[in-house]
């Protein structure tokens, strides 16, 4: 049995796996709380909602005696992080959320926490996968988890909406959400009245009584009755789902409308990618650099059964979570900087892992990537190569030479230092990690695709 490093502040039980297999063990002290969402119909509700993922009870020994039971939840196939989401993404989940705790009111419950990382996307669906997450609801006693509901959800999305999109990486520094003090620094009065309630009254409240408990040595008492407990979840419902993005223009937005690929081009490229996925078996594939996930689907469609899109656009990464969200395709878009991808963080470095501890996947596709790693971040394809094959046994990737109009944009604001930017070199450093399989070049450009597969010896 190997326990999931991050369950280890969770005192009602916690994640473990046997042989890959995920199982969640339900701790004696979270029994009448765990008896009564399965026996209530609470749990039923939700998962027929499709608001969280549902399990099914195991018969398996743990030889632990605060062991109550051993549930085994649905499979995810990839677990996402809130600073590798879009903008909807982060919206979306919020409001599952809340959804989520509306719903266990009804039937005496709430929930105890509202962590962004208790959420995961299954075909563009954001799912609640804590089935422990729930605690008794008491008349009176307010909300417990608002605070780290504004941190996770409404303190990243008002900075994304009205300060700058990027402002979500704050997530990566703090792993507990971003603190609301510093929230209402950058918003410096903006975002209406949602903001002023949710953001600089309560960043001022924070102050204030954490003040005060310090001086009194006492802690401050709030009586909500169950009227204005709903109400405050509804006002929070409304505050996000008026939360937008405005004017947001990145690099990549119009990619495919501004790229050098003429239409016979584009055809042969998408042509080519189908036929070597055909004559292949990968069932899951990351696809680096995706953009809105165009080639993405067609992976989907030629016999992967998961895509996870990475790109680092964050509205490339928002258009290609609209279009999964409206097709229900297996595809996760997600954002990633592929010169600084995801570390591992929290607790020992090891409650967040890094994206290669999270899974290996059958394929890698680097399609229209090389030229801006080798160039706008000037590295070499001996290290380009050399990470590539860590993460997985096959590459299909496109080289783009020098030549290429795209190429010569990136060459334009730089010295062109890059003299074995070549493509005889490109296949040297690959060698060194791959098989050269298959290669072919795209009708009416000077790009070429390659199927390469890792060397037993790197394996």
């Amino acid at each position: 049995m190997k326990k999931e490093y991050s369950s280890f502040r969770d005192p009602s039980g916690f994640i473990f796996s046997v042989d890959n297999y995920v199982f969640r063990q339900v701790n004696n002290s979270y029994k009448a709380q765990y008896d009564h969402l399965m026996n209530s119909g609470l749990y039923q509700n939700l998962v027929t909602e499709q608001l969280l993922v549902d399990h099914k009870p195991i018969d398996l020994e743990t030889n632990d005696p605060n062991k109550y039971m051993v549930i085994q939840p649905a499979k995810i196939n990839f677990i996402s992080y809130p600073y590798e989401w879009s903008f909807s993404q982060l919206k979306d989940a919020a409001l599952t959320t809340l959804k989520i705790h509306k719903c266990a009111l009804k039937y005496g419950m709430i929930l105890k926490d509202a962590s962004a990382y208790n959420i995961q996307f299954f075909n563009g669906v954001p799912k609640l996968i804590d089935t422990l997450s729930f605690d008794f609801y008491h008349e009176g006693t307010p909300w417990i988890a608002y605070g780290q509901f504004c941190r996770h959800f409404l303190a990243p999305l008002m900075l994304m909406a009205n300060i700058d999109i990027r402002l979500s990486q704050l997530m990566r520094i703090y792993i507990d959400g971003i603190p609301i003090d510093l929230a209402s620094k950058l918003l410096k009065g903006k975002g209406g009245f949602s903001a002023k309630q949710h953001i600089h009254w309560h960043a001022r409240a924070i102050s204030k009584y954490s003040q005060d408990g310090k001086v009194l040595g006492k802690t401050r008492n709030v009586h909500i009755n169950k009227f204005n407990y709903v109400a405050l979840i509804d006002s929070l419902i409304s505050t996000v789902q008026r939360i937008t993005l405005k004017g947001v223009v990145t690099e990549w937005m119009d990619y495919y409308n501004n790229t050098n690929y003429s239409d016979t081009a584009l055809k042969s490229k998408e042509k080519i990618v189908s036929s070597f996925f055909k004559l292949n078996d990968f069932n899951i594939v990351w696809d680096l650099g995706a953009n809105d996930g165009r080639f993405s689907r067609i992976v989907l469609e030629n016999g992967a059964s998961l895509v996870i899109s990475f790109d680092l656009d964050a509205i490339a990464v928002e258009k290609n979570y609209q279009l999964v969200k409206k097709y229900k395709n297996s595809i996760l878009p997600l954002l990633l900087d592929l010169t600084n991808p995801s570390p591992g963080l929290g607790f020992a470095n090891r409650e967040r892992l890094s994206i290669e501890e999270r899974q290996k996947p059958d394929c890698i596709v680097a399609l229209a990537l090389i030229h801006h790693l080798a160039i706008s971040n000037n590295a070499p394809f001996e290290k380009i190569a050399e990470w590539l094959a860590l993460l997985s046994d096959n590459l299909i990737i496109e080289f783009v030479p020098k030549e290429d109009s795209q190429v010569q944009v990136l060459l334009a604001t730089r010295d062109d230092i890059f003299l074995n930017y070549t493509k005889s070199e490109f296949e040297k450093a690959f060698q060194h990690y791959f098989d050269f399989i298959r290669s072919e070049n795209i009708l009416n450009s000077e790009r070429v695709i390659y199927h390469l597969r890792k060397k037993r010896e790197h394996e």
